[in-house]
């Protein structure tokens, strides 16, 4: 046997193994590489988080524009102030104009914010028309439902999935009524608007009024749209009444009323007009002038509220929106409102959840321009201070000025 030829072959043996060894490596390496390919094509590119989505349904034309102007512009303060990203996540207003008293109208476009928008909460509300028409649809849909101003005491029953941060008609009356029995206002006739919150609104005010030694003199239910009061004002002054009580919505019809009221001499009478919430806001004084002098009313909340938080809210409103109109009690309701639901996103750490949404909302409670709030878990509805004011001219302008404060009233009108 040829030695050279066996060492020839043993070396061509390792030189074969050594390049089995390269190309095993080199396909191990191969392989490696696409399997990276395979995960990153795998994986999606990283996205922003998607916006949290509120609809916000408000008259934003027709004679309750001013509603949707306040509440909106309160709702956009807000997120002016704080940013509209929370816990990650955009905040995203989609607007939708209800065009006031109009419930099937309502309906139909909360369905469009749930089904086709996404939307993960509704919110506004200035009617309770509107508000009973989509409170089905947001406990179906479990979408959380903040009202901003519909005040009839009903409507947080009508659905889990609703919490308020205005008020009910009881609450702000029914401290009214008593207030104007302990200060010598005995007979007082009752003028009140033709729907389910003037019916609230005259009951609360005839049981408090009464339980006080107060006595009812008389009464009418005014259709919700009429804008000519001189028949009903003409009745009331033959019947001669130490005061009136007035429930009608916001707007130009507590103008209307007042201008009848003046023109046929009952302020010169000395016949007091005590207002049920809406009827003598900051528009409506600007609009009046001196005329609106001496009128009572019951509120939770005035301009003229003395407090840091209430100096600092006007101070930003009027460098957002102007000074004139100035805020009124829907502003802050929106105001509070948007903020209630932001705190909630925080807590919720950007996952949204219905039921621990409102698990979350039935803990809110904070410091508001109005003074101090928080929701009542059994209710969802708010516990807050009424004030009973007085149209007056302080440092030269015409205001509501606070005369008298019930604080911690609860939705049904009680104090704590």
């Amino acid at each position: 046997m040829n030695h050279g030829d066996t060492e020839d072959t043993e070396e061509k043996r390792k030189a074969r193994a050594a390049r089995r060894i390269t190309r095993l490596r080199v396909l191990c390496a191969s392989v490696v590489k696409l399997s990276l390919l395979l995960v990153a094509f795998a994986i999606p590119p990283a996205r922003a988080a998607e916006p949290v989505k509120i609809g916000v349904l408000l008259p934003f034309s027709g004679p309750f524009a001013d509603f949707g102007r306040q509440i909106g512009n309160g709702m956009a303060l807000y997120l002016k102030q704080h940013g509209d990203v929370v816990a990650g996540r955009k905040i995203e207003l989609v607007r939708r104009d209800s065009e006031g008293a109009k419930p099937d109208l309502a309906k139909r476009l909360a369905q469009e914010l749930i089904t086709r928008d996404k939307v993960d909460f509704l919110a506004g509300f200035g009617l309770t028309p509107e508000a009973l028409a989509v409170a089905p649809l947001a406990t179906e849909a479990k979408t959380p439902m903040v009202i901003m101003n519909a005040a009839t005491s009903v409507i947080t029953s009508k659905s889990p999935y609703i919490v308020r941060f205005s008020f009910t008609l009881s609450q702000i009356v029914s401290p009214l009524g008593d207030w104007a029995a302990k200060n010598g206002i005995k007979r007082v006739y009752v003028a009140v608007a033709d729907y389910a919150p003037g019916y609230e609104a005259e009951a609360a005010f005839a049981k408090s009024f009464t339980a006080g030694g107060g006595t009812i003199v008389g009464s009418v239910h005014i259709p919700i749209n009429t804008l000519e009061f001189a028949a009903y004002v003409q009745h009331i002054k033959d019947v001669a009444p130490q005061g009136v009580f007035l429930f009608v919505p916001s707007g130009e019809q507590p103008i209307a009323f007042m201008k009848s009221f003046v023109a046929l001499g009952l302020v010169r009478q000395g016949v007091k007009l005590l207002g049920g919430t809406e009827i003598i806001d900051e528009t409506v004084i600007d609009t009046l002038g001196d005329q609106a002098l001496g009128v009572i009313s019951a509120q939770n909340y005035s301009v003229a509220h003395l407090s840091t938080e209430n100096k600092k809210f006007l101070a930003d409103w009027a460098a957002a929106f102007g000074p004139k109109p100035e805020p009124n009690f829907m502003a802050v309701a929106g105001y509070d409102g948007m903020h209630a639901i932001a705190e909630v996103i925080e807590n919720l750490d950007g996952r949204i959840d219905p039921d621990r949404a409102m698990a979350e909302f039935k803990k809110i409670g904070f410091l508001s321009a109005r003074g101090p709030i928080a929701i009542d878990p059994e209710t969802r509805d708010l516990v807050e201070s009424v004030y009973i004011r007085k149209v007056a001219r302080v440092g030269g302008a015409l205001v509501n000025q606070e005369i008298f404060e019930f604080p911690r009233v609860g939705p049904d009108g009680r104090a704590e």
